[in-house]
């Protein structure tokens, strides 16, 4: 695999990210692009076509796939080009993620708006996430002051780990007092129970099983990967409380059968998840089945998803401190359990377990209109 640093990255364009990832994939896989048979690209909003990776790489003649699922993209390369392997079509193929949005001032996904049917929402992305926190607190009685402590304690824990990242983009511990006090954004939630916009890339080579030691010591195997579109019906649905994502619960179940898990907390040795926002990540505690209906908050306060706790989460520091190049986000996932499953993360934040299996979780949308990916990979 590779990885870039993700950042505001104004000296360096998508071109160089794409090449940078992509050349230390090949490195670690003691392979050249002419050896891969077929490319799939995941980016949202900084290519319509291939020719965005094969124009940086000087492909000649190479079947490039572009593919674009919200904030899942760069799971979806991987999911994609694992499945050509696996159907025998290719022998090697490589998924990349990348974005590069910047330098455009844009913050976000900017996806055009498609004329609907009235029903579609019309709040922001914060706007919709700052539903969860209120709901969540009603359902389970945890008072105003106690969700401030919980979401703040998410924020610093994943700002903890990413101060130890020299990948990430911001590389400095807050406190819960930074958190509690910072700009509110919408509903309770300040600017630091947000994640940020970022530049970056990275790339996995995908082969066989019985294939994968031909190019690495120490391989890292798909154990499941498994994806799930929500239809959009939370927006509608009096039922919805905003406390679940349904899509999530789907993605997880589904994945935990293809690989055989039946208790995922004490199976797991990390999880990456998609922490776009301090409740989003409270919330996928309970959906991906880390902690039981109610009890995640206090699991947050007892640092229960510390680096040093039972199952740390987001080691790597998250979308809260790389911030979300929405292509890349996925992949970057896969190569922090890359590294931290292979004993090869850097030595203040390698987890030291004897576990071998790793989760990695995307979401794209909204509540109440998602898609979800989870994938289990182990060595």
């Amino acid at each position: 695999m590779g990885c870039t640093r993700f950042g505001e990255h104004w000296d360096r364009g998508l071109d160089d990210l794409i090449v940078d990832a992509c050349k230390d994939a090949f490195d670690s896989a003691g392979v050249a692009k002419d050896d891969v048979d077929a490319y799939w690209l995941g980016t949202a909003q900084s290519g319509m076509s291939g020719i965005t990776l094969a124009r940086p790489l000087q492909l000649v003649n190479k079947p490039v796939t572009r593919v674009e699922n919200y904030c899942t993209t760069g799971s979806e390369a991987l999911r994609a080009a694992a499945y050509a392997v696996a159907s025998g079509a290719y022998d090697i193929a490589m998924a990349v993620g990348a974005e590069k949005v910047k330098d455009s001032g844009y913050q976000g996904l900017n996806a055009m708006p498609v004329p609907g049917d009235g029903t579609a929402r019309t709040l922001t992305a914060a706007a919709m996430f700052s539903m969860v926190a209120p709901a969540y607190a009603a359902k389970y009685g945890v008072s105003e002051d106690e969700m401030s402590s919980v979401l703040a304690a998410i924020a610093v824990k994943n700002h903890y780990n990413g101060a130890r990242n020299p990948r990430a983009q911001f590389r400095k511990e807050i406190t819960a007092e930074t958190v509690m006090k910072s700009p509110r954004v919408a509903g309770r939630l300040g600017v630091f129970d947000c994640a940020g916009v970022a530049d970056g890339a990275a790339a996995a080579i995908v082969v066989r099983a019985e294939d994968a030691h031909r190019y690495a010591d120490k391989p890292l195997y798909i154990k499941a990967l498994s994806f799930a579109a929500g239809s959009g019906s939370g927006l509608i649905d009096p039922d919805y409380d905003y406390t679940h994502f349904p899509e999530c619960e789907a993605a997880a179940a589904d994945a935990y059968a293809q690989a055989g898990i039946t208790n995922p907390r004490a199976e797991l040795a990390m999880a990456e998840v998609h922490d776009c926002f301090t409740p989003t990540e409270l919330v996928l505690m309970e959906d991906l089945g880390f902690a039981a209906r109610g009890t995640a908050w206090k699991e947050e306060l007892a640092g229960t998803f510390r680096l040093d706790g039972e199952l740390p989460v987001n080691p790597d520091g998250g979308l809260k401190s790389f911030g979300h190049p929405v292509g890349a986000s996925g992949l970057r996932m896969v190569f922090e359990c890359w590294l931290q499953l292979r004993g090869e993360a850097p030595p203040e934040r390698q987890i030291t377990s004897d576990r071998r299996l790793a989760l990695t979780h995307n979401l794209g949308g909204y509540p109440g209109e998602m898609v979800s990916f989870v994938s289990v990979l182990g060595v």
